[in-house]
């Protein structure tokens, strides 16, 4: 059995969380590559990377990272802690600048190309440092307690998101 499956298929947080990483990745990638022609589907893939990036910081903000905290034993896991929040907090700095950037010009190709690396760092760092020692923090059960609580947040998030849009679109 895969590490990141449990019960019934569910992933753990670890699996869930990684899982949102490559999603926003390849999101991101295509952004990258996209034409300064193509600025409808520039401004599409923003959209859908925001809508991702923010569902999963919160996620991470609201569940994981508190009980990552709660179980931190060394100075080096708390390190981990504060610098995620602060890449989650830069991020959100820099996306609404991202947004009100012409699509169709260079600086958001820029913006973009920042953007992606700052993500890549984040994801990379919690891969290679804080969700190993997750996994020897965690016991298997509490990873997938975990996982069902972040799968639920998603959800809730998700449909509230899709709420919000749909009360922008009507007349």
């Amino acid at each position: 059995m895969p590490k990141a499956k449990a019960r019934g298929g569910m992933k753990d947080a670890i699996g869930l969380l990684k899982e949102d990483h490559t999603k926003v990745r390849a999101l991101l990638g295509e952004l990258e590559k996209s034409s300064e022609k193509a600025t409808a589907r520039r401004e599409e893939l923003l959209e859908e990377i925001e809508r991702e990036l923010k569902i999963h910081t919160t996620i991470e903000e609201e569940i994981f990272y508190p009980a990552f905290r709660e179980v931190a034993e060394k100075k080096d896991d708390l390190k981990l802690y504060y610098e995620a929040i602060e890449e989650h907090h830069v991020v959100d700095n820099v996306l609404p600048e991202l947004k009100g950037t012409d699509p169709a010009t260079e600086v958001f190709a820029a913006k973009t190309k920042v953007l992606k690396d700052l993500v890549e760092h984040h994801a990379e760092e919690e891969e290679m440092e804080m969700f190993p020692r997750a996994r020897k923090l965690m016991n298997r059960e509490e990873l997938v307690r975990l996982g069902e609580q972040l799968a639920q947040a998603k959800v809730s998030l998700t449909e509230r998101l899709l709420t919000k849009l749909v009360e922008l679109v009507r007349p």
